[in-house]
């Protein structure tokens, strides 16, 4: 399913093949938590930049509208009219976002839901049931993720744990696949390593779950408060215990500099809130660095966000528009923000998978980190 087509150093330029179409690697994931982009995007319009694959959030759509429900229109791909592959998390991320509202056990997760405090019980059979109901390309498996600041037993007996919900998640899904009224009987398993900053706990974990011979791997509990050093560090260490012949998810990164990061230490998937959330707030991605919009500098700037780039908003609008927009609260600002931050990191992941066939990723990173550091505005 995962073919290298071409390596740099321990940057891999490959294509992930799915029963929804193929992927080309290093790829980012946009985030459409509910099966939508927020900031008024659409799926339709993700076909305009450039994106390759959507991901979804199995918590937040099982607490609304409801899997079953979204099982009965056809699952998550026909409800939000998108044709290419889907991610779906297991749910295993809000056991720490929702730290306020839950309590593990060995059996699962007890949560209280974030929206109408309805009690709500998660474990990995249910978090496979609700992703085989989404009838997502890939799904999750269920885990913990621990604080990267909780002390070493907590964190050993949390991996443990997440290692056995792992195993139930396979067999669950093994089954579930082999079920007639099941959406996509294809549908595929992506392991967890976690360990927090724990290089030792985290080796050993990518060893255990690489058994399970699955068809890919992620890493979790990372930028969730270490610092990048300890996030780089924990990537050089686990990447190459886990199989070099499946992609390698980071999950939840990050910012252009740590993609690029990510890429030279071997890793094939990225997903981030980043460009969707910072777009919301004026905050726009160049190869110059970040600007802020809402700035009095652009308030008369006639030029587009980019020069040179080919987003929606690039291509028709000023700067100055765009930020009037932000100013009036007008949702026209916020939509064509988020669609310029998406174009810029699906783009730049084209740009990265080129220069890797090319053999110049090296110097394409260091041209691409020096440029992005000199414009950063608050």
């Amino acid at each position: 399913m995962f073919k290298i087509i071409k390596k740099e150093g321990n940057a891999k330029r490959g294509e992930f093949t799915t029963v929804h179409g193929r992927i080309q690697t290093p790829v980012f994931m946009n985030v459409g938590t509910v099966a939508a982009i927020k900031g008024a995007v659409s799926s339709v319009d993700l076909k305009d930049i450039k994106c390759q694959v959507e991901l979804c959030n199995t918590y937040h759509l099982h607490v609304r509208p409801g899997d079953e429900i979204v099982k009965e229109l056809g699952g998550v791909r026909k409800f939000m009219h998108w044709d290419g592959p889907v991610l779906t998390d297991s749910g295993g991320f809000q056991v720490f976002s929702l730290a306020s509202l839950r309590k593990i056990k060995e059996e699962g997760v007890y949560f209280n839901s974030h929206v109408d405090g309805r009690k709500i019980f998660m474990g990995p059979e249910e978090s496979m049931k609700i992703q085989s109901n989404l009838a997502s390309t890939i799904a999750m498996a269920f885990d913990e993720c621990p604080s990267s600041r909780a002390d070493r037993k907590y964190v050993k007996d949390s991996v443990d744990r997440t290692t056995r919900w792992l195993e139930r998640c396979k067999a669950e899904l093994t089954r579930l696949n082999s079920l007639e009224n099941t959406i996509n009987k294809e549908q595929m398993l992506f392991g967890i390593n976690q360990g927090a900053v724990f290089d030792d706990i985290r080796i050993e974990h990518a060893k255990r779950i690489s058994e399970l011979d699955l068809p890919g791997y992620a890493i979790g509990g990372l930028a969730v408060g270490e610092t990048h050093d300890e996030m780089y560090r924990i990537i050089d260490c686990t990447v190459p215990n886990l199989p070099s012949d499946k992609p390698v998810y980071l999950m939840g990164v990050g910012t252009p500099a740590n993609i690029l990061e990510g890429v030279s230490r071997g890793i094939d998937f990225f997903d981030c809130v980043y460009p969707s959330r910072n777009g919301r707030h004026g905050h726009l991605y160049t190869k110059k660095g970040k600007i802020n919009l809402f700035n009095a500098r652009y308030e008369k700037d006639l030029s587009p966000i980019e020069e040179e780039c080919n987003c929606p908003a690039c291509r028709d609008f000023s700067r100055a528009y765009i930020r009037h927009l932000l100013k009036a609260k007008e949702m026209l600002g916020m939509r064509l923000c988020v669609l310029h931050n998406l174009y810029f990191y699906n783009n730049m992941m084209e740009e990265i998978r080129t220069s890797i066939e090319e053999g110049t990723f090296a110097s394409y990173k260091a041209t691409m980190l020096d440029s992005m550091s000199e414009g950063e505005e608050s």
